[in-house]
This record gives structure tokens, C-alpha cells and sequence, in this order.
């Protein structure tokens, strides 16, 4: 990630976790991005399911299953909050449930990479929601 740059003397530990910051930061300013009036309506679900969800993609990517699991069970009951608040966007809020739900099956067998990806859709499919 920071190969030839002034970061050579981070380890990698250090540099995942500067991964992991960026991505929670890249994700709250996404759900702060969003359209203030339907923020309002929903109290705020999606922005909380898509933080959580960025959460535990970075938990995922650096293999802490156990992390990536809880963000993602969190990003879960959110999700499905937001969803029961908005009949119109019961699609993509269903996909994102779909993917919320396999990367709490893959975070509990330790497969966080896997874990990752599915809650990588379940943002996209989020962001297409409409809230």
C-alpha cells in the first residue's frame, strides 16, 4: 500500500490499521453524504448499516473475523430497520441483508477475506437503496 512512499517504516500492522481508519472514515463521510431529508426519516439506519458495514470490511480484510462478525451483525439489524422504514427500497436493502448474512456465516468460520467482500456488496447495495 505505501510501497516506495515515506510510510516505509510503518509494519504492517500499523499499516492496516491506518487502512482500517480510512475505510470507517471513507464510510461515515458516504453516510454523511447522503441526502439530509431522507437521514431525518429513516434516524439514521442506513448511514449507521453502512458504518458498520465499512467497519466490518476492514475488520475482514485484516483477518479479526471475531470484529468483522459484531460490526456485521450490527450493520444487519440496522439494515433491516431501514428497510421496514422504506417499503420503496425493500430491494437493494433486501440484497444488502443477503450479503450481511453471508458475512456473518463467513466471519464465524474465520474466513474474513470472504467476509469482506459480502459486506462490500451489502454497502453498494445500501448506497443504491435511495436512502
Amino acid at each position: 500500500m505505501f510501497k516506495n512512499s515515506m510510510f516505509n517504516f510503518l509494519t504492517k500492522k500499523e499499516v492496516n490499521m491506518m487502512r482500517a481508519i480510512y475505510v470507517a472514515i471513507a464510510t461515515g463521510a458516504l453516510a454523511f453524504s447522503m441526502n439530509s431529508q431522507v437521514l431525518a426519516n429513516d434516524a439514521g439506519h442506513t448511514s449507521e448499516a453502512m458504518e458498520h458495514a465499512g467497519k466490518s470490511q476492514a475488520h475482514g480484510e485484516m483477518g479479526h473475523a471475531k470484529e468483522a462478525l459484531q460490526h456485521a451483525k450490527d450493520s444487519l439489524k440496522h439494515a433491516e430497520e431501514a428497510r421496514d422504514d422504506h417499503a420503496a427500497s425493500h430491494k437493494h436493502m433486501d440484497e444488502a441483508i443477503k450479503h450481511l448474512e453471508e458475512a456473518i456465516q463467513h466471519a464465524e468460520m474465520g474466513h474474513g477475506g470472504e467476509s469482506a467482500k459480502h459486506s462490500e456488496e451489502a454497502i453498494e447495495h445500501m448506497r443504491h437503496s435511495g436512502h
